[in-house]
């Protein structure tokens, strides 16, 4: 019986026995092409919005993007090495684009850095089922293509020789694209420079090496000391020890904050707790990788060397160095350096069916057994709690039921499934239980009728949730919008630790309505918990000027 087609299986064999012949160059450049017109959507809306119709500027970039590209791999691939470093390209760029292409990220360094410290709890989150489309045609299936091709064997000779073409070949094209719209991509490059964090995967090849230096934080009997002169001020023996509990929210974003103004009550507890909160409080970075280090550093942002606060000891230590006994307990991904050499617990595994599914466990399970925590070391304590708190994009999972409050939600971690309402909904919820949580630490402090106790709460770094098209946080601190920025910080003080400490409560509200940012943080715990030393700096202590005569000063350098 004859057909106009030929039979299905013949046809299958043919692509079975497809084996096309390409030299390692050649293979090179298409992958390039490849990745400039299918992997850099995110990079060509951002860069072509300002001049939507100039092909001129489109070609430019398309040159450039191929020139770069092909100048990289140039550099990392050899025909020894092509199918594995092409294919963990192709993957690598593949998950990249998507998740830009999500969230509006950019792959800077920093983020880099903290996507290099993303546990297994984290990123199982962002494994969805969008992701399947994507990966298997950006990544999967070029990467079979890769697979099959035969690469042309050559003499040593003769390779040089075409490898060093393929560098000239893609310097030029570098160079001519940047020349055939010169004005507009210097345009570019000077007003929105951060558009090279969206060249994809150049933006993680040339970023990599760097983060890839300080992933690891530097082990503490290899960090500079910090305040090693540093003395509590003497009190009385009969004085009881002051308790200093500092909770590190995260992702909380001042903007959706109850207590200053939002239109939602999402801080219903601590309006009523009696707290002092600090409306205008900005972050340090857009990431725990950034902002968690920096806030706990003498250096802060204002004097920011990204190599100096990993390479010194933090705040912590240097109260331990004067006396006062420390703890980390932590529910999120780590310290980030500041807590090591100390004591520190993980209880991201807890196991506690109330508070733990499995996945992740609530936040009150950093106040299980605290008491029994402060009291296993004598004398004062500062106790830094490290929340889950609002770590998206799984809002919906950080919160008990009771605490839905605000519907309709978004109950997946794929945001582009849910509508913008949906997801401020589950986000408000979220913070609806720090808020909780929170006023469950007041409580627990208050109960501690043997210790002076104090708490301040202060998140690392704000979120996006749609705004101008962007979600999530990590933007470059330079370019980061405000809903990444401002964050929430609030301080409560038992009656007994404010008239021990000295300080008028009033004035400090009153300091509370100024600009108030991370920097604030070291010399304020040291001046509040009266320690004497060289690397505390009144001027930036946020009590300074509201503490009675007898103990003013008394954080002072000798």
């Amino acid at each position: 019986m004859s057909t106009l087609n030929p039979p299905l299986w013949p046809r299958l064999a043919r692509l079975r026995d497809w084996r096309p012949q390409f030299c390692v160059e050649r293979l090179i450049l298409l992958t390039s092409v490849f990745f400039a017109l299918l992997c850099n959507g995110l990079f060509w809306r951002s860069a072509m919005a300002v001049q939507p119709d100039s092909l001129r500027l489109a070609a430019s970039l398309l040159l450039v993007l191929i020139g770069m590209h092909s100048l990289l791999m140039g550099l990392l691939v050899w025909r020894w090495n092509a199918k594995l470093v092409l294919s963990v390209l192709l993957l690598s760029t593949a998950l990249a684009a998507y998740y830009m292409g999500s969230f509006h990220v950019y792959l800077d360094v920093s983020m880099l850095r903290n996507v290099l410290a993303t546990d297994f709890k984290e990123s199982r989150e962002l494994m969805t089922s969008a992701l399947i489309v994507p990966l298997l045609t950006l990544g999967l299936l070029p990467v079979l293509v890769v697979w099959r091709v035969r690469l042309v064997r050559r003499s040593w000779g003769r390779a040089l020789a075409w490898r060093t073409g393929l560098l000239l070949a893609s310097v030029l094209l570098l160079v001519g694209g940047a020349l055939l719209s010169f004005q507009d991509l210097s345009s570019l490059m000077r007003n929105q420079r951060e558009v090279r964090y969206l060249i994809t995967p150049g933006n993680f090849l040339v970023g990599l090496p760097r983060a890839l230096r300080n992933v690891q934080p530097v082990k503490s009997d290899a960090k500079l000391p910090v305040g090693a002169d540093a003395k509590a001020l003497a009190r009385d023996a009969d004085s009881r020890p002051r308790l200093l509990v500092l909770v590190v929210g995260e992702t909380a974003r001042a903007q959706n904050w109850g207590l200053n103004g939002y239109a939602r009550q999402t801080t219903p507890q601590l309006a009523q707790a009696g707290v002092i909160n600090f409306p205008d409080m900005h972050s340090c970075g857009t990431n725990t990788e950034v902002s968690v280090p920096c806030m706990f550093s003498p250096f802060g942002r204002r004097n920011y060397d990204e190599d100096k606060i990993r390479s010194h000891q933090s705040l912590l230590h240097v109260l331990e160095h004067a006396g006062i006994g420390t703890l980390w307990r932590d529910n999120q991904s780590g310290c980030k350096g500041v807590c090591e050499g100390l004591p520190t617990q993980s209880l991201t595994d807890a196991k506690d069916a109330a508070l733990c599914t499995g996945k992740r466990c609530l936040d009150e399970i950093l106040l299980t057994d605290l008491a029994a925590q402060v009291r296993a070391k004598p004398g004062d304590r500062v106790v830094v709690l490290h929340q889950l708190g609002n770590h998206g994009p799984s809002y919906f999972e950080r919160h008990p039921a009771s605490l839905r409050r605000f519907t309709p939600t978004c109950d997946t971690a794929d945001l582009g499934d849910c509508t913008r309402e949906q997801i401020v909904n589950s986000y408000d919820n979220a913070l609806l239980y720090t808020d909780y949580f929170l006023d469950r630490t007041i409580t627990a402090l208050k109960e501690l009728a043997d210790y002076d106790t104090a708490m301040i709460y202060l998140s690392d770094h704000g979120e996006s949730l749609g705004e101008k098209g962007l979600f999530l946080h990590g933007v470059p601190y330079a370019i980061a919008p405000q809903e990444q920025t401002r964050v929430p910080l609030v301080m409560w003080f038992s009656p007994s630790f404010a008239a021990s400490r000295g300080l008028d409560l009033a004035c400090v509200r009153q300091r509370a309505q100024r600009y108030t940012d991370h920097d604030n943080l070291f010399p304020s715990v040291l001046g509040l918990m009266q320690v004497t030393t060289t690397a505390y700096d009144r001027q930036w202590d946020l009590f300074a000027g509201c503490e009675s005569g007898s103990v003013r000063g008394a954080a002072h350098a000798p």
